[in-house]
C-alpha cells in the first residue's frame, strides 16, 4: 500500500496438487484476503457509502488490484461505470472474477497498463488505494505531492477522491529505518498533517481524514502471508521452498520493523473550484 507494502508485491500462482505435494505450487500471497490493504468492512462501507453518495457516473481505480473498493461502489450506484488499471495479471483477472459474480461485468473494464501519464479520461470518482506509486514514473524518487497532482487531474469538478496513503507516526529513528524495507528512508513519507497539508496545496478540500488502526494493519500484514505461511510448513522441502521462504521472511521483517511506526490514511478529498 506504499512503499513499504510494494516489498511484498503480489504474484498469482495457481495451486496445483499431487500425491507428493512437489508439483503444489506455493498460494497467492494475499489469497482470502478481502481488501489489499489494513482495511476493514466497518470502514470500508463507511467509505462506500460516502464516495456513493454524490453518485458517481464513472468510476477510476488507479493501480486497482482486484479493485474490491471499486465494484462496491458501482454497486452502490446503479448505471455507474468503473474502469481498474494495473500492471498485475494475476490481480486483474482475480477482479473480473468478482465483478462476474455480481453481476458487474458489463460496467466496469480491468486494464493491464500503467498509471503514470495515463491519457485516462477524468472521473467522478478516482480511488488511489495505497497505490501512488503507480501514478509516478519508476525510475523518479516517489512524490506524493506529485502524485495528489495527478489525481487531482484525473477528478472532474464535484467528484471525489479517496487516497489512502502512508505516513509515519513518528519520525524512524535510523535504527528503525534498518529494520524496515530496503533503503529505507525518513522521507520516504511525511507526518499526517504534512500528508494534508499536501493534498490542499494539490487543490483539494479533505473532506474526512481517517487512519487504520492496529487492528487493521495486523489483519491485513498477518493475512497477506497467512496462507503462504502454512503451505511452507507443509511444502519445506518444495522446489520452490527456499525463493518463498526468503520473499516471506522478508515481508515479516519489514512489517515487525515499521508496526506502530507507518500509518496509513484514508483521505476523502473534493476538488476546489
Amino acid at each position: 500500500m506504499t512503499d513499504a507494502i510494494d516489498t511484498t508485491a503480489r504474484t498469482a500462482r495457481t495451486a496445483r496438487t499431487s500425491d507428493t505435494g512437489k508439483d503444489t505450487a506455493p498460494p497467492r500471497f494475499g489469497a482470502g484476503l478481502t481488501f489489499h490493504g489494513p482495511l476493514s468492512e466497518t470502514r470500508a462501507t463507511r467509505i462506500v457509502s460516502r464516495l456513493a453518495a454524490p453518485a458517481p457516473g464513472t468510476v477510476l481505480d488507479i493501480g486497482c488490484g482486484w479493485g474490491e473498493l471499486m465494484l462496491r461502489v458501482l454497486a452502490e450506484t446503479p448505471g455507474a461505470r468503473g474502469t481498474g488499471i494495473d500492471i498485475d495479471a494475476g490481480d486483474l483477472a482475480h477482479g473480473r472474477t468478482l465483478a462476474a459474480a455480481r453481476g458487474l461485468a458489463d460496467r466496469v473494464e480491468y486494464a493491464e497498463e500503467p498509471g503514470h501519464g495515463t491519457t485516462r479520461a477524468a472521473a467522478d470518482t478516482v480511488l488511489c488505494v495505497g497505490s501512488s506509486q503507480a501514478l509516478l514514473d519508476p525510475d523518479q524518487p516517489h512524490d506524493v505531492a506529485a502524485a495528489l497532482r495527478e489525481l487531482r487531474r484525473l477528478v472532474r469538478p464535484g467528484g471525489r477522491v479517496l487516497l489512502a496513503e502512508g505516513f509515519w507516526e513518528r519520525v524512524p529513528t535510523a535504527a528503525e529505518l534498518a529494520r524496515m524495507w530496503p533503503g529505507a528512508a525518513s522521507f520516504d513519507h511525511c507526518t499526517l498533517a504534512g500528508l494534508v497539508d499536501l493534498a490542499v496545496e494539490a487543490g483539494f478540500r479533505t473532506a474526512w481524514v481517517e487512519t487504520a488502526t492496529r487492528d487493521e494493519w495486523e489483519e491485513f500484514e498477518s493475512g497477506y502471508r497467512h496462507a503462504v505461511e502454512v503451505w511452507l510448513a507443509t511444502h519445506p522441502d518444495h522446489p520452490l521452498a527456499a525463493e518463498t521462504r526468503e520473499r516471506v521472511d522478508r515481508q515479516r521483517s519489514a512489517w515487525l520493523g515499521y508496526r506502530g511506526i507507518l500509518g496509513i490514511a484514508y483521505l476523502t478529498l473534493v476538488p476546489v473550484g
